[in-house]
């Protein structure tokens, strides 16, 4: 049986940290058990760019719904949050 392996590219990223802030970090890696700061970092980074986008659609979604003309309806404005919220799911499972 043949596998698939996704291979994964990773780049360097230097970065100076306060020495507060990297204890921070070094604690955080402790009592969260990741195995290196490299992980946590990268998990924070993924964290921060997912909150971004869904902050970029609220925002999206926000100026839709204001530049309507005409009144929605309670029942219209709930199936539109179903499908945002269908959308959100598919996207960051």
């Amino acid at each position: 049986m043949s596998s698939y392996i996704r291979s994964i590219t990773m780049e360097v990223l230097n970065l100076k940290i306060e020495g507060k802030i990297l204890r921070e970090i070094d604690q955080t890696v402790h009592d969260h058990r990741y195995s290196t700061r490299s992980e946590f970092v990268r998990d924070a980074i993924r964290e921060k760019l997912s909150e971004l986008e869904k902050e970029a659609m609220l925002r999206h979604i926000e100026k839709i719904a204001g530049s309507s003309k005409r009144k929605t309806t309670d029942e219209e404005l709930h199936r539109a949050g179903e499908q945002v919220m269908q959308r959100l799911a598919r996207r960051f499972k």
